[in-house]
């Protein structure tokens, strides 16, 4: 087991107090003081990068970090604050932000019920509630319900050709096996969605439609683009070359 001489965990153990009471006096979870105090002194390391640093330094990289270590130590905490804001004040603006947060813990069924209530009245034709409610009845399987929605958002100037709405088009077109729609508007997003969840979908749909040759180079294509991937976005990245190459058997 890793040990510390004495004088360095004497060190160690001055440094945690020293972040417990960081963590008391500005009001941080009080599970911080568990991780600090019996994981020295990766847990003092692991506060500091989450919650001290980006303080200090400020800037979306250090803002970014901090909030995928403290995703990673409590994968609920946005979900919880986005419901306790949606209690103190149910605005639409809240209801939002705990759909997003309820769509990334997978509850898909209460994510569209907050969109679906949110889009009335000035909000009823709001480009993003329709998206995310059009989003969450795809991965509830109800591609019929979602269509309107993103016709209906295809209306919009501007919104109804973004490689988001594209890629969920695509994928309702599929589901509901108009073939031709769903390539058009799937290699489309192949082209133009960021990161590699829409040509992952696209290899996927050329697969099952027996295209394995095609299929193949776009799974080529992907690999290609993996291997140029910064480290911090291989994990994702790997996520969804593997959801492509489990249809193209590869």
């Amino acid at each position: 087991m890793f040990s510390l001489p004495l004088p360095l965990l004497g060190l160690s153990l001055l440094i945690a107090i020293a972040l417990c009471v960081h963590v008391v006096r500005t009001g941080q979870q009080m599970y911080w003081l568990w991780i600090i105090l019996a994981f020295q002194p990766i847990g003092g390391l692991v506060y500091f990068i989450a919650v001290i640093g980006p303080q200090l330094w400020g800037g979306r990289t250090a803002r970014k970090v901090g909030a995928a270590a403290r995703q990673a130590l409590d994968p609920q905490r946005e979900y919880r604050e986005a419901a306790k804001a949606v209690d103190d004040a149910p605005t639409v603006a809240n209801r939002v932000r705990l759909a997003v947060a309820a769509t990334e813990l997978g509850k898909h069924a209460e994510a569209e019920r907050l969109y679906a209530d949110s889009l009335t009245g000035m909000y009823a034709d709001d480009p993003q509630l329709l998206l995310g409610r059009a989003n969450a009845l795809i991965e509830l399987n109800r591609p019929g319900e979602a269509l309107p929605l993103l016709e209906k958002l295809g209306e919009t100037p501007n919104a109804g050709r973004t490689p988001h709405t594209m890629l969920a088009l695509g994928r309702v077109y599929q589901a509901l096996a108009r073939d031709e729609q769903a390539e058009t508007a799937l290699r489309w997003a192949a082209d133009h969605y960021p990161g590699f969840e829409g040509v992952a979908r696209y290899t996927v749909f050329l697969a099952r439609q027996g295209r394995k040759d095609e299929a193949r180079a776009q799974l080529a294509e992907i690999d290609k683009r993996l291997a140029k991937t910064h480290s911090h976005f291989r994990k994702e990245a790997k996520r969804w070359r593997d959801f492509a190459a489990a249809a193209v058997g590869g």
